[in-house]
């Protein structure tokens, strides 16, 4: 009975997190769309490669790699779409969110300045800034979008 007794007591160090039980870091939505389409369908990292004539260490780099400096190239994107057996939208969309920025695959209904180049240019060029030079136009255009007004002092 003293033997029963004792083991209805809980052991402090049992009351302890194992280590081997970390948490899994969040995945970015390019990882999450690579795993979610491994489970779908049971595939490994070299069959999509295979599907999509890239390199397995592509696909694995692009599975493991939680925070992408830069979307991957087009061809990249296509080649794992294929391989994935997803729109080229979709790895897009993925890709973009993976480095903080948004695709959007569809032009807004009624651009406020159609054929605008500056514009145009602002949006072509985002992917080939560093991340540091990024944030440093993200603070320029939020300090933009922030200033007073004109004429909302007088109202």
């Amino acid at each position: 009975m003293t033997s029963q007794a004792m083991g209805d007591e809980q052991d402090p160090a049992a009351e302890q997190p194992r280590p081997a039980a970390a948490p899994e870091p969040t995945l970015n939505p390019l990882q999450r769309l690579i795993q979610q389409r491994l489970r779908e369908r049971g595939w490994s990292y070299r069959q999509v490669a295979r599907r999509g004539g890239l390199p397995h260490s592509t696909v694995h780099t692009l599975a493991a790699t939680r925070n992408l400096a830069r979307p991957p190239r087009p061809a990249t994107i296509d080649a794992l779409a294929k391989g994935l057996d997803v729109p080229v939208s979709a790895v897009r969309a993925a890709a973009a969110a993976s480095t903080g920025l948004h695709y959007y695959d569809e032009a807004p209904a009624e651009p406020e300045n159609p054929g605008d180049q500056e514009r145009e240019l602002l949006i072509a060029s985002i992917d080939e800034l560093t991340p540091e030079d990024r944030r440093h136009v993200a603070a320029l255009v939020e300090s933009l979008r922030n200033r007073t007004a004109p004429g909302a002092a007088d109202r």
